[in-house]
């Protein structure tokens, strides 16, 4: 194993200067004797050069977004501009702490108020709560503040959250989580919410309607406003999963067509890095009357000032559902999403939508007569949903399609869901990626499509170009080894 770990390593070679100490520390006065190594730590010798490849090649050996194309349905894996890491790395920014007094970090402070004030803008909702790290916690929180609505009412038999069967799978588990039940309804022949078969489950027990719009499925909910008259007409709240909210930015505002609560998640529409497991953001935007149960504190503006002046406002501390994040959220994500606005401006985040949706119907229109289309609209939203029901006839299914496609370049496209749609393959292009990557996409997918019929063992048998072949999947989950070893 040694011998693996140091490959590279060579005695005398050094890649770093570490400064002299300015301090003179004797360690045996300082740490007890028994907490001290005996043996001399080993440390692989290399030189600087030798640290930037072996990372980089390592780096290479996976898919990013900078190294190709990344049609992740669900999941808009665009660019994230480097603007925003350059700024957000600054120290005035990263050399901060929460623990400072106000007066020593306004500017920070009014960054967070502007970005509450930019989403609540973009949402058509009266105010923004930061704190939330993540999607699906903002999901929670989301249901947490329509719970304590109803609970002000003393509703406490309003425990009923409908959803859709296209529905994330974060959606019902967060309704689990907390303390809610589930009743899903079933879509109609278009893709959409059956208005019936909402109707039929609607009662005085229904505490909200979770949904996604546009769908799981690329359409947008034309009869939203409808829904949402049937939601309200039993003082029920209308949630929105903002997932999908890069269809939206700049055309339609959530609240101005129903919804009460919704949730962004900024490392999607908002393009802060995306995946790794970092930190996240999933901003939340409520009504005026739902304000008073957000997370405390709300970042806000002392209007009693000549001057501009930022503080932490807890007032509404008794009728909050508390504090749902160490401190205020994740700062420097939302940083990212702060500096992508001010970037674009209204028109330019408009512009991101509508790119978004052109890419994604273009895409559609050049697949449909190769991969079967399950739903067909005139139009798709921002992603839209194609099977692999026409090559499973011939024994092919949409996870080798899936596999073939690495080996063109390309990430493969979010698979087997939503899970209403057999063979699902959900494709999001998002507003990055230009007509050529596109064009070079669709010659692959249709390529993939002709070797099921001419050659069907190329793709049965895909990958044949990545560092890792075909995997046992199921042995995968249940051993999982995320180890590198050099081979």
């Amino acid at each position: 194993m040694e011998k693996l770990i140091f490959k590279k390593s060579v005695t005398g070679r050094k890649g770093y200067n570490l400064p002299q100490s300015e301090v003179d520390i004797n360690i045996d006065e300082c740490v007890d004797n028994k907490y001290l190594r005996k043996e001399e730590i080993r440390f692989p010798e290399v030189s600087e050069l030798d640290v930037m490849r072996h990372f980089v090649a390592l780096s290479h050996k996976n898919h990013f977004i900078e190294k190709g194309f990344y049609p992740l349905g669900s999941c808009t894996m665009k660019y994230n501009p480097k603007l925003n890491e350059t700024v957000v790395s600054s120290p005035l920014l990263s050399q901060t702490h929460p623990n400072q007094p106000q007066e020593t970090v306004q500017g920070i402070l009014e960054i967070m108020y502007e970005l509450q004030n930019n989403l609540s803008e973009i949402a058509g909702m009266e105010q923004t709560t930061l704190q939330p790290a993540a999607g699906a916690h903002g999901e929670f929180t989301g249901l947490k503040i329509i719970k304590a609505y109803h609970k002000s009412k003393g509703n406490s038999h309003k425990n009923i959250i409908i959803l859709p069967d296209s529905a994330h799978g974060t959606n019902p588990a967060t309704v689990a989580l907390v303390g809610m039940n589930v009743v899903e309804i079933k879509s109609n022949e278009n893709g959409m919410v059956d208005i019936e078969a909402l109707k039929k489950v609607v009662n005085e027990n229904t505490a909200g309607f979770m949904l996604t719009n546009p769908n799981t499925l690329g359409i947008f909910e034309s009869q939203i406003v409808e829904i949402a008259e049937i939601i309200h007409s039993v003082d029920g709240l209308m949630y929105m999963d903002g997932a999908n909210m890069n269809a939206l930015l700049g055309i339609v505002k959530p609240g101005h067509i129903g919804f009460d609560v919704m949730h962004y998640n900024i490392h999607k529409t908002l393009s802060s890095p995306h995946g790794g497991g970092g930190p996240g953001s999933g901003a939340v935007s409520v009504r005026s009357d739902l304000v008073k149960f957000l997370p405390y504190p709300i970042i806000d503006k002392d209007q009693s000032r000549k001057e501009d002046y930022y503080f932490l406002n807890s007032d509404h501390k008794e009728t909050s559902i508390g504090k749902i994040h160490s401190y205020y959220g994740n700062f420097a994500t939302n940083v990212r999403a702060w500096i992508y606005i001010k970037t674009l401006g209204a028109q330019g985040l408009r512009e991101v939508s509508e790119n978004a949706i052109i890419n994604a119907n273009y895409l559609r229109k050049k697949l449909e007569k190769t991969y079967f289309i399950p739903h067909k609209q005139d139009f798709c939203m921002h992603e839209f949903v194609a099977s692999g029901h026409w090559q499973k006839e011939k024994g092919i299914r949409t996870l080798d399609i899936a596999k073939r496609i690495l080996d063109k370049g390309f990430h493969a496209p979010t698979i087997y869901f939503p899970l209403i749609v057999s063979e699902a393959i959900m494709i999001e292009p998002t507003e990055t990626e230009s007509k050529q990557t596109l064009d070079e996409f669709i010659e692959a997918m249709i390529d993939i499509a002709e070797e099921c019929n001419t050659n069907p063992d190329v793709v049965l048998n895909a990958p044949h170009t990545t560092p890792v072949k075909r995997v046992d999947e199921v042995k995968a989950v249940k051993e999982l080894n995320v180890k590198y070893k050099w081979i």
